[in-house]
This record gives structure tokens, sequence and C-alpha cells, in this order.
């Protein structure tokens, strides 16, 4: 038969090195510490400040090293709510906001300000009201890269000692009122159709000018060939005559075929429904005179040679 106190040291002596098991087990999993990459971990010894873990395994004191809650160093987007802002015309325009940023030190982080991300929204907010509430609307439409650098300049020298660095502050959107939205829609409509106006009217005047000017040219030109066409007439009138003239003097003809000739030429003097009066001229008649006297020369002579002598 077993002997019951036998039995029961046994029971008990198998407790106590469970119960030293699980202290042993306990003891090495406070004592070692994995960080993931890109996270720190602030360890406090005894309430106080000890050490930053860094990614990888660490080794702690247990029961003695504390290590507070993870901090995440990459760099955080975050987009805050939007904002009323009064500018410096008396407007309340609603401007939301994103803050890029960055923990660069997880000790002051930790210690330096009790809630880093609430901070940052804060500053933000009052820095932004600063900035633009010292412009007009139109000014804060169009220096948004101005803001974002008085904004990133003002929060990176305050974070800095909170262990945080702002690296880039936007503005995602500036909506003014709605009534002013409408202002700024038909004034930009008014705008639009003045240049259309102004494009129309200089696509006009350039037209005209363009065609003036074909016109001038085309007047020009056209003049040109025709004292140039006149030029060669004349010439070549000029030429007709003086061979005419030359042919004549070299034929030396005769009065009688040169008043012939002005015969042939009267019908087509004539000629025409519309001509009710010409106008013979002089060289004509002595011509004519000529042959006249050319022929009753020769009447004459017939004459003379018929009349018998006196007696």
């Amino acid at each position: 038969m077993t002997d019951p106190g036998r039995l029961f040291g046994q029971i008990i002596l198998i407790i106590l090195v469970a119960i030293i098991v699980i202290f042993v087990l306990v003891i090495l999993f406070r004592s070692v510490r994995i960080i993931p990459q890109a996270n720190a971990g602030v360890v406090e010894r005894l309430g106080k400040y000890h050490k930053t873990l860094l990614p990888g395994l660490n080794l702690l004191v247990p029961f003695i090293d504390r290590v507070r809650p993870l901090i995440d160093m990459r760099e955080q987007v975050v987009s805050f709510p939007p904002q009323p802002v009064i500018t410096e015309d008396n407007l309340v325009v609603s401007i939301d906001t994103v803050v890029f940023f960055q923990v660069t030190d997880a000790r002051a982080a930790t210690y330096e300000i009790a809630n880093y991300l609430g901070a940052v929204e804060q500053l933000t907010t009052t820095t932004r009201r600063n900035v633009v509430g010292s412009l007009n609307l139109e000014e804060a439409l169009t220096s948004r890269d101005n803001i974002n650098g008085q904004l990133r300049v003002v929060l990176d020298e305050t974070t800095g000692k909170w262990g945080v660095r702002v690296g880039r502050v936007e503005l995602k959107a500036i909506d003014p009122p709605l009534s002013i939205q409408d202002s700024m829609e038909k004034q930009m409509r008014a705008e639009r159709d003045r240049r259309a106006l102004i494009l129309t009217a200089e696509g006009t005047k350039q037209s005209a000018i363009l065609t003036a000017e074909g016109a001038r040219q085309a007047a020009i030109l056209s003049a040109e060939g025709d004292a140039k066409a006149q030029v060669l007439r004349a010439q070549g009138e000029a030429e007709a005559i003086t061979t005419v003239f030359g042919a004549i003097h070299a034929g030396n003809p005769s009065a009688d075929l040169l008043a012939y000739q002005y015969l042939q030429t009267l019908p087509k003097i004539a000629e025409g429904d519309s001509n009710k009066m010409w106008i013979i001229p002089s060289e004509l008649t002595e011509a004519l005179k000529g042959i006249s006297a050319g022929f009753l020369g020769g009447a004459g002579g017939s004459a003379r040679g018929t009349t018998p002598p006196a007696a």
C-alpha cells in the first residue's frame, strides 16, 4: 500500500515544480521584448525613464522595467476637419488642412507633451487662423503655397521640442460662402465673355487689315499691269507708225495715189449709226483738188487738141 503521507508530499512537490516552471516562463517572457520595425518603446524602471527600445530583440528586468505603449516612428498623415476662418475682408471661409509629421524622439513625444497628435491639431488650427486672417479672400485663394510654407515653419519650430518634425502642411480645400461663390462664378463668366469679345474683335480687325492689304496689293499690281500694257501698246503703235511711215517714204507715193487712199478711207469714217457728223481732213480736200486738176488737165488737153485753129 502506498503511504498517504508520501503521496501527499509528491503532489506538493509537483505543484511546486509547476509553479517554479510557470514563474520562470513568466520571467523569461517579461525579460524579452521584440520591437517591430519603425516602432520605438520607452522603458521606465521603477517609474523613471530608463531607455528607449529600438526595433529587434531587447532584454528587460522583470517586474522592475515597464514598457509604455509603442510609438510609430513612420511619417504620418492627418487630415483635420474643416474649420471656419475669418479673412481680412471679414469673410468666413472653411479650410481643410492636411499635416504630414513624423516622431523623431520617442522620449520627448512621451514626456514633453501629453498628446502630441491633439497638440499638432490645435496648433495647426490657431496658426492657420493667424496666417489666413491677415489675408483677404483673393490672396487666400491664390497664395496656398505661401500659406503652406508659413504653417510648416511655425509648426516645425513649435513641435521640435516635442520630438515631432512637421514635414509638410497642405490646405486641402478653401470654401468661401455660397454667395461669394456665386459672385465669383459670375465674375469669371463675365471675364471669359470679355476675353472672347476681345479675341473676336482682334480677329475681325486682323481680317479687315489683311483684306484691305490684299485689295491694295491687287490694285497696285493691276495698275502696274495696265501701265506696262499701255506702254507696250504705245511702243507697238509707235513702231507700227514708224514702219508705215518709212515704207511710205521709201515708196515715194504720188499725190494721185494718196488721194485714192483717202477716198477709200471715207466709207470707213462714215460707218456706224451713231455717226451723225464727221469731219473731212483738210489734206483730203487738197488731194481732191489735185485729182480734179489732173482730170481737168487731161480733158483740157484733149479739147485743145480738137479745137480748130483760128482762121
